[in-house]
């Protein structure tokens, strides 16, 4: 019988050609050393069905005797040129975790059995299958996002990238540990990242078609005004269809987030309608590790000629902190070849992270590392990419080669090394390491290219991050130079300025920023706030509602008018507020505490309490909610509990004098004196002309016995403010004759 010539799609969606070869029937199956229930069943089972089964990504099942039987030659010619199963690093540069490529044991068996006749075997000895669950592979989710429309891929043509944005609607922050993606088709999906959009404006630059997609194959989006570098790899393939976070790495969601799911889409030769949901499992627990991701490129190099066989690209990035590196994405478009990353320690050694000798687009992933690769302070990090523009490229897209250079399409190429890192043998009471990455990282593209308006933004952020204002401020100006009229930019120098105590400057570039666009909530949110700081409330409210007529529904603008009205001494209105923010985010830190304000002023301290508990479990870092706390506590007469908050309120703001003297009038009223005296020593070492402040520490001494310390105290007081009638009270008081009618002074 003459060779058979079969075309069948790959499990990726590559079609491969094979002629088939019938097997030399003269060895009879049942003598056969090799059968598929003892042999060749273990084999398929853990590298294979996970795409190959009913349903799965892959084109046909391999989950029975008579399919592995049936494909037995496809298996053969895919298994032995190692195209399949889909792993491209080569072993030994780089220990990587669930490796799929096959021993050279695996290959030998696979090939004996099917050159001895395919024989099956004793079903008895057979391994059990494994179950792969027709909806959850982890059990129900505890929520499932699903894209709003159906969308139909095209039969035949191009590639589509296509960006389905899937709105967060909980009213609480969750924390995610696990997350399974259902495209609809795995057949047609090559990929699938997916992104975390902080403040909604990719969907609201897409208002008419967000909810049909949109096409495109890279996109941004804003982390908001925290530092958030979404630091893990949330990318989906046929054989990875769940993603586990590593314990105490979790990531998490909050109200008015929404997901974007970025899907690379093959067509298969007939149109596929698909409908893709995500399921979310949750954790109670907030992350106990941070890390982020770096990116290694140089896109701006990539300008390869045609028929160009070794065209390479660089990039080198030096490490300013110790890290431990958890997983690498390499990637590139069609030309791409030879992919190399590793890092060169401050010792000389060269350490692989990994090596890809034939790159190719259909059989990309992320590799996590079997354990955690170390490299300390000082490493350089290395990327070496080669392309091969010839036609001797069989994945060259264009025939004849034509000129490449880098583009967001597939038809164009890339670039890149990405690699989570995770800080290690760092100061805790340091800036967020991943300031300093950042930091490098941005310095790093700038050299590249001393223009680049992103790079100069991250890189301003991540001085404000780490304390340098006057270098956040230099620099967002630099980028400023290069647009004028960014709003974006001109916003977060406002901020910048602000921070540095330049609030009338920050006013200019807030106000700039507003006159440029109408739209820039986060510049009219910043002026705002900036406004309730500098007691000017009625300017304040005019900026929040401004927000509020165009975004009704933005928890943090209500909240904001609330304590605006507050402030305005409208208690009732205030209370309407920051109800309307908590309804829409019951996590709403803000509104929590001004609703607990209002609560210790009508006296129900037991409410305060309840209302900012929940609102330090979503800032703890935040001192003022400790010290609103602490006074409720004091009104409930728990002053130990009191006492606790004013510590740690404290020890997040050592330089807020107010923070010392509240700790020190609640530790005089548990006596002790000696503590107390302390703290307020310690608030006018930080303000020395509070003449509140010296009249404080003269109770304090007077309640001690220290009579000579607290004339002192009062006479400065005096002195800072001659008018001070308590101060000018309590001395006459302590000067009194013995025997005088007295009081101790207050």
């Amino acid at each position: 019988m003459k060779g058979l010539r079969l075309i069948c799609a790959g499990a990726f969606g590559a079609i491969i050609f094979v002629t088939v070869k019938i097997p030399n029937m003269s060895v009879r199956a049942a003598d056969a050393r090799v059968t598929y229930t003892q042999q060749v069943a273990p084999i398929l089972y853990k590298n294979c069905t996970t795409c190959h089964h009913q349903g799965g990504a892959g084109p046909f099942s391999l989950m029975t005797y008579s399919d592995a039987q049936r494909w037995g030659q496809q298996m053969l010619r895919v298994t032995q040129s190692r195209y399949m199963p889909p792993w491209l690093p080569e072993p030994g540069y780089g220990d990587f975790a669930d490796t799929r490529r096959l021993s050279d044991a695996d290959l030998k068996l696979i090939q004996e059995w099917i050159a001895t006749g395919m024989a099956q075997g004793d079903l008895a000895d057979a391994p059990a299958p494994p179950h792969y669950d027709a909806t959850w592979q982890l059990g129900m989710p505890d929520l499932v996002l699903k894209v709003t429309r159906p969308y139909t891929l095209a039969s035949s043509g191009a590639d589509a990238f296509r960006n389905f944005v899937l709105p967060y609607l909980l009213k609480q922050r969750h924390y995610i540990r696990a997350l399974e993606i259902r495209p609809g088709v795995p057949q047609v999906v090559h990929h699938a990242n997916l992104l975390i959009d902080r403040t909604g404006a990719f969907r609201r630059a897409h208002t008419d078609d967000w909810q049909d997609g949109i096409a495109g194959m890279e996109l941004a989006v804003d982390a908001g005004n925290t530092f958030d570098p979404e630091s893990h790899f949330l990318f989906w393939k046929p054989d990875t269809p769940v993603l586990m976070e590593p314990e105490g790495m979790p990531w998490r969601l909050d109200p008015g987030n929404d997901l974007i799911l970025n899907m690379h889409l093959k067509p298969s030769g007939k149109a596929e309608t698909m409908q893709a949901e995500i399921g979310l499992y949750f954790t109670d627990k907030s992350p106990a590790k941070e890390p982020m991701l770096l990116q290694l490129e140089d896109d701006a190099a990539l300008d390869i000629p045609a028929g160009d066989k070794s065209f390479v690209v660089q990039d080198e990035l030096k490490l300013p902190i110790a890290v431990d590196v958890l997983g690498v994405y390499p990637h590139a478009h069609y030309l791409g070849k030879d992919l190399q990353g590793y890092a060169i320690l401050p010792s000389g050694e060269k350490k692989w992270l990994i090596w890809i000798r034939n790159w190719d687009i259909d059989r990309q992933s992320v590799y996590r590392y079997r354990q955690p690769v170390f490299l300390p302070k000082g490493t350089v990090l290395h990327m070496r990419y080669t392309y091969d523009n010839s036609g001797d490229n069989v994945h060259n897209p264009n025939d004849p080669p034509i000129r490449v250079k880098a583009g967001d399409r597939s038809v164009d190429e890339m670039g890149h090394l990405w690699l989570q890192v995770l800080p290690v043998n760092h100061l805790p009471e340091g800036p967020d390491p991943r300031l300093l990455l950042e930091q490098a990282w941005m310095e790093n593209k700038l050299g590249k290219d001393p223009r680049n308006v992103d790079a100069l933004f991250n890189l301003a952020g991540a001085y404000m991050g780490e304390g340098n204002d006057q270098a956040a401020i230099a620099t967002y100006q630099r980028e400023l130079v290069i647009n004028a009229n960014d709003p974006r930019a001109l916003t977060a120098l406002g901020a910048a300025f602000e921070k540095a105590g330049d609030s009338r400057q920050a006013a200019d570039a807030y106000e700039k920023a507003i006159s440029l666009s109408g739209e820039q909530i986060d510049a009219r949110f910043d002026l705002g706030r900036m406004e309730l700081n500098h007691d000017d409330p009625q300017d304040a409210e005019q900026q929040f509602r401004a927000i509020l007529e165009r975004e009704p529904e933005d928890a943090g603008a209500h909240s904001g008018l609330g304590l605006a009205l507050l402030k305005e001494q409208k208690p009732d209105a205030a209370q309407r507020e920051f109800q309307k923010a908590l309804d829409l985010n019951p996590q709403d830190a803000t509104a929590l505490d001004g609703a607990a304000q209002l609560a210790i002023a009508s006296g129900q301290p037991g409410r305060a309490v309840d209302l900012l508990t929940r609102a330090i479990k979503q800032d703890s870092d935040n001192a003022e909610l400790r010290e609103h706390l602490a006074m409720a506590y004091a009104q409930l007469g728990r002053f130990g509990d009191a006492a606790d908050q004013l510590k740690t309120a404290v020890a997040e703001t050592p330089n807020d004098p107010t923070v010392h003297a509240l700790l020190s009038q609640v530790l005089a009223t548990t006596g002790q004196l000696a503590a107390a005296i302390l703290e307020q020593q310690k608030a006018l070492h930080l303000d020395a002309n509070d003449a509140d402040g010296w009249n404080n520490l003269g109770v304090l001494e007077a309640r001690a016995g220290r009579t000579a310390e607290a004339r002192e105290a009062f006479e400065h007081a005096l002195r800072l403010a001659p008018d001070h009638a308590q101060a000018r009270a309590n001395l006459a008081q302590l000067q009194a004759k013995p025997g005088d009618s007295k009081t101790v002074p207050r």
